[in-house]
C-alpha cells in the first residue's frame, strides 16, 4: 500500500513512513493510493466481533507493508485496553431511527482517543525498530492535545509539545494539557487561535530545515494514521444496524473535517453509507462551502462548542482531492488561493462530487443549548454541545427507513459550564479523573510567532 500527496509533488511513502512524516513535503496531506475494498460478506462478517478484532480487519490492509499482524494486533490490544466500555464505542437509540455513537470512553473522555491511542502504539514500534528520537508537534482546538499527551507522556524517545489558543479552550480541556508531570510533556498557550496555532503548526513542517534538526512528526487530524484509526466505528455501528443489508447515515459535528472524511473512506471502502451530514457551529465555513460552492476564511467566533472554532478546516483538501478525480495540481492552485486570497470557489464538478456524499447544517448558541434542554427532556441523555450540534442537524435529515448515526464526540464532563448553562446540572467527572482539579498545572504562554515558537521547542527538546 502507498501514499501520496494532495498535491502531487512529495514522495510516495508507505504507511509508516506516512504516518511518521505527517504533513507531506509539498505541504500537502497523504492518502492512499488505492483504497481497499470489503465486500458485502466481509463487511457481514463484522457482526458480532471484538472492537479491537474488527479494527484489526478494517485497518491492516492499509498497514500491511509496515506492521506484521501480531505487531498491529498487539498494538490494537493495547491502545483500546483502557477505554471503560465494554464495547468501546457502543450505540444509544435517542429515537426512532435515530442513534447516538458514544466516542468518548477512552482515556481523555474524547473521540481523539481511538486514533491518539492507537498512534502511540504505532509509534513507539516504529521508533524501537529504527532507534531515534522524534518531536511532536501538535495544534488543538481542545480534545487532540490532551489525547496525544496521554498516547505519548513519559516515553523515552519522544518530545510531545502542543498547541492550545490561549483562553479559547474548556477547563477541563487546559488541564488535561497543563497537570501532566512527566518532562517530555510541554503543553504551549498560543495567543490566538486555533487556526493561528494550525497555521504555525504546518509553517514548521514546511521548513525543512528545522523539520529534520528536530526529527518533527505531526499527531493532527493531517495525519492519515488519525483517519484510518477512526474509520473503524463507522463499520462497527453500522454493521450493529444491519450492514450491510441495509444503508445507514451519519452525522457528524466536526471543525477540522477529519471524523467525517474517515467516514468517506468506509463509504469508499463499500459501507453502504447514505448520507455523511456535516454538522457545524456558528464557524460554518463548511457549511457554507458545501451549501454555496464558496470556501472563504472567516473571523474564528469562541464559543459554548470551542474544539468546532475552526475557519482552515485541514482535512478538506483530501475532499477536495477526490473531488478532483486526484488531480494534486489542481488541489495545489486552491490551496494556493486559499493562502493568498484567504479563499476560493469550488469548480462546479467538484461541488456536485461533495454533494453527492455531504449534506449540512448548521447550529447557533442559543439552538445548541436549546438541544442539550431538549435532548435531556426527551431521552434522559446528558450530551456536550459538540454532540447537541450534530443531533440537532441530524434531526433535520433523518429519513424513514435509514437508520442515523449521530457521533457523540466527548463526555458532557469536558464541558460543565456550557451543559450546566443549557439545563441546571453540571455534570461530573469520571472517578479516574477526580483529582484533574488538585493537579497543579504547567503551561507555558507562546507568541503567534514561528521564530519564538522555533527558539522555544530547542531550548525545551531533549537531546
Amino acid at each position: 500500500m502507498h501514499y501520496i500527496s494532495t498535491r502531487g509533488a512529495a514522495p510516495v511513502l508507505n504507511f509508516a513512513e506516512a504516518m511518521m512524516t505527517g504533513l507531506a513535503r509539498d505541504g500537502g496531506l497523504y492518502v492512499p493510493q488505492t483504497i481497499p475494498q470489503m465486500t458485502p460478506e466481509d463487511i457481514a462478517a463484522l457482526e458480532g466481533l471484538s472492537y479491537e478484532e474488527a479494527a484489526f480487519r478494517v485497518m491492516q490492509p492499509f498497514v500491511a507493508e509496515s506492521f506484521t499482524e501480531t505487531e498491529l494486533r498487539e498494538a490494537i490490544a493495547r491502545a483500546y485496553a483502557g477505554f471503560r466500555h465494554a464495547a468501546r464505542a457502543p450505540l444509544v437509540q435517542l429515537a426512532p431511527g435515530h442513534f447516538l455513537l458514544e466516542l468518548f470512553h477512552g482515556p481523555t473522555l474524547a473521540f481523539k482517543d481511538f486514533a491518539m491511542q492507537l498512534i502511540g502504539q504505532l509509534f513507539q514500534i516504529a521508533l524501537a525498530r529504527e532507534d531515534r528520537r522524534i518531536t511532536i508537534v501538535g495544534a488543538t482546538s481542545g480534545d487532540t492535545g490532551s489525547a496525544a499527551i496521554e498516547a505519548f507522556r513519559g516515553l523515552p524517545n519522544v518530545d510531545v509539545f502542543i498547541l492550545f489558543p490561549h483562553d479559547r479552550v474548556s477547563e477541563v480541556q487546559r488541564r488535561q494539557m497543563t497537570t501532566p508531570g512527566e518532562a517530555n510533556v510541554h503543553a504551549l498557550a498560543i495567543d490566538g487561535t486555533f487556526d493561528d496555532g494550525q497555521a504555525r503548526l504546518k509553517d514548521l513542517f514546511n521548513d525543512h530545515a528545522f523539520r529534520d534538526e528536530v526529527g518533527l512528526a505531526g499527531v493532527n487530524s493531517i495525519n492519515w494514521a488519525r483517519v484510518l484509526a477512526q474509520v473503524v466505528y463507522y463499520f462497527t455501528s453500522a454493521v450493529s444496524l444491519g450492514a450491510p443489508h441495509r444503508k445507514v447515515s451519519f452525522t457528524v459535528p466536526t471543525g477540522n473535517f477529519g471524523d467525517i472524511f474517515a467516514g468517506t473512506i468506509a463509504r469508499a471502502m463499500g459501507l453502504p453509507v447514505d448520507r455523511l451530514v456535516v454538522a457545524t457551529n456558528q464557524n460554518d465555513i463548511l457549511d457554507r462551502a458545501l451549501s454555496g460552492g464558496e470556501y472563504r476564511v472567516g473571523r474564528v467566533q469562541p464559543s459554548i462548542s470551542p474544539s468546532m472554532d475552526i475557519q482552515v478546516s485541514s482535512n478538506f483538501e483530501r475532499a477536495l482531492f477526490y473531488a478532483h478525480d486526484g488531480d494534486g495540481r489542481a488541489v495545489a492552485q486552491l490551496m494556493d488561493e486559499l493562502k493568498t486570497s484567504g479563499g476560493f470557489n469550488i469548480a462546479q464538478g467538484a461541488l456536485e462530487h461533495l454533494r453527492e456524499i455531504y449534506d449540512s447544517g448548521r447550529v447557533s448558541e442559543t439552538e445548541t443549548l436549546a438541544a442539550i434542554a431538549r435532548i435531556r427532556a426527551e431521552t434522559g441523555e446528558i450530551v456536550c454541545p459538540h454532540s447537541a450540534v450534530g443531533i440537532d442537524v441530524a434531526q433535520r435529515h433523518v429519513k424513514t427507513g435509514t437508520p442515523m448515526i449521530t457521533l457523540a464526540t466527548a463526555h458532557p464532563a469536558k464541558f460543565p459550564d456550557a451543559v450546566e448553562q443549557a439545563i441546571g446540572l453540571r455534570p461530573d467527572l469520571p472517578p479516574h479523573m477526580a483529582r484533574l482539579f488538585d493537579l497543579p498545572e504547567r503551561v507555558t504562554q507562546v507568541e503567534n510567532d514561528n521564530e519564538a515558537l522555533k527558539s522555544l521547542i530547542l531550548q525545551r527538546r531533549s537531546a
